[in-house]
């Protein structure tokens, strides 16, 4: 997901996705651990794209303020 992307989303729909992408890192994980994953650079993309939806989360908030 691209920032611009997440820019334009608002606070609760950041956080929505923030929960789902989550859950897809934990089940990515679970499933790595079971049997390696074809991909395992997804894992690595899941976290970045969370720490990406947090940032910008947090910069809005603030601007809010």
């Amino acid at each position: 997901m691209k920032t611009s992307e997440i820019n334009e989303m608002s606070i609760s729909e950041i956080e929505e996705r923030i929960d789902t992408e989550r859950a897809e890192l934990v089940r990515l994980t679970l499933n790595h651990n079971i049997s390696p994953l074809d991909n395992p650079m997804k894992i690595r993309e899941a976290r970045k794209n969370i720490a990406r939806m947090l940032t910008i989360l947090s910069q809005k908030q603030l601007n809010e303020k």
